[in-house]
């Protein structure tokens, strides 16, 4: 059944009605985080058959220690067409697969994606936490909606706003690179969003969870790029 747009930013506004950007109890022993992010391979043949693939990788860490315990990944179709804030129904439902494959269940989603600053409030980020009802960040390098004052120094974080409600913060990572987005998904306030990806931070622009999630979808493609190809 083919969804109008209408009928998908409303279940985008009942996903934002459902979120809950308050601290989960899952955050008051928080153990292991993960973190996801896809990639996308154009599997044109030239033929009517022709298609796009989506890889979602997740990386599973120990936390604080950020030590790897676990990987999990899935590999769709793509069924749903780019389409600037409807993301979620063109990514989720490989993240969804990825994240039932996991044997460790993490306290904690950090996901490539907005969170709750969204023109409908329904980032993906948001999607996914509310689908899994789990504690979920999302941490961008660019912004979808809303007004901040991007930080200068190192360390530096300022509040985006969006229709004058805080949505998330420009945070300045790293002195050499441009200012990261981080936004609460569901279960997760906006101070300690904010906070819990400081303590996720190591050496690089981007949180572990994520970088490391972005390198093994990266390790996924060049993998199946190089497979021989099928006479």
């Amino acid at each position: 059944m083919v969804l109008t747009t209408a009928e998908l930013y409303r279940i985008q506004e009942e996903i934002a009605a459902r979120a809950i950007i308050t601290d989960g109890p899952e955050l008051d022993e928080l153990h292991v985080v993960a973190g996801v992010d896809q990639s996308f391979i154009d599997a044109d043949t030239g033929n009517e058959n022709s298609h796009e693939l989506l890889i979602s990788a997740i990386i599973v860490l120990d936390y604080p220690s950020l030590q790897f315990v676990e990987c999990a990944s899935s590999m769709l179709r793509v069924e749903f067409p780019y389409i600037p804030g409807l993301l979620a129904f063109r990514e989720a439902p490989a993240i969804l697969k990825a994240f039932h494959a996991l044997r460790t269940k993490p306290d904690l989603l950090v996901v490539d994606g907005g969170g709750i600053n969204h023109p409908r409030y329904a980032g993906l980020a948001t999607h996914i936490g509310v689908l899994l009802d789990i504690p979920t960040i999302g941490v961008t390098k660019s912004l979808l909606c809303g007004d901040g004052k991007p930080p200068i120094s190192e360390g530096e974080a300022q509040v985006i706003t969006y229709h004058d409600k805080a949505v998330g913060y420009y945070f300045k990572s790293k002195a050499a690179c441009k200012p990261i987005i981080i936004a609460p998904g569901h279960k997760v306030s906006l101070e300690t969003s904010l906070k819990l990806i400081k303590s996720c931070l190591h050496l690089h622009k981007l949180p572990e969870p994520t970088r490391m999630a972005h390198l093994y979808a990266n390790k996924l493609k060049r993998e199946y790029l190089a497979r021989p190809m099928k006479p």
